[in-house]
């Protein structure tokens, strides 16, 4: 979610001033003192009067958000899927590159979009990459990419066979530009890529380049 404010947080009889970070599954707070609650331990949530109130062991813990407080408890009890997080929406054309689980080829099937074939262009492009020579197809997807598209490439974390300053590089030498990184699962990562706007402008002016009809199918210039 990456939503953060300044605030006040009432815990254990202590007023404290900093600023509280809403994240993916957990909410943290820095100030004087440190808290972080994860979202799995929470016993309650709720909200009113511009107060967000967590209960949960070694609480309840209360913070003063104003407006957002009734935001924020809606985005804690109906987090975003992983599908929401990586920009999947239903009707989109996804290519599938390398081995995924079948977990996730259900949630694109549930999803209801359109996993396209190796010579289509594509909304969304998924690369796995166990190490850095799956990076080298990176260049090679780029030209099924639509202009405002984009790719994920998904690594593992922590491991020696892949770093992520290899995957932003790989990106980048191929002429894109990393702009998310999100968890896709306990024991991978995933890295997005899009084409730069300029480039999407020079693409989309060029001779013979395709374009996408909001009437239609994609159409020829």
């Amino acid at each position: 979610m990456g939503q953060e404010l300044e605030c006040t947080l009432h815990y254990r009889r202590r007023t404290l001033a900093g600023k509280a970070y809403l994240e993916t599954d957990h909410l943290l707070f820095r100030g004087e003192e440190r808290l972080k609650v994860l979202f799995q331990d929470l016993q309650a949530v709720s909200a009113g009067a511009g107060r967000l109130k967590l209960e949960f062991a070694g609480g309840p813990a209360e913070l003063a958000l104003g407006p957002a407080a009734e935001k924020w408890a809606r985005k804690i009890l109906h987090p975003p899927s992983r599908l929401d997080k990586l920009g999947v929406k239903a009707g989109m054309a996804v290519a599938i590159q390398g081995e995924f689980a079948a977990d996730f080829l259900a949630e694109l099937r549930q999803r209801k979009v359109a996993v396209v074939d190796a010579k289509r262009p594509a909304d969304l492009i998924f690369l796995a990459a166990e190490n850095g020579d799956g990076l080298a197809r990176i260049r090679t997807l780029v030209a099924r990419l639509m202009p405002a598209g984009g790719l994920w490439v998904v690594y593992p974390k922590g491991v020696s066979a892949i770093r992520e300053t290899e995957v932003i590089r790989a990106g980048r030498e191929a002429g894109l530009k990393d702009t998310k990184v999100a968890k896709f699962s306990e024991t991978h990562t995933g890295l997005r890529f899009v084409i730069p706007v300029a480039a999407r402008k020079a693409t989309s002016q060029a001779p013979g380049s395709i374009r996408r009809d909001p009437k239609g199918p994609a159409a020829r210039r």
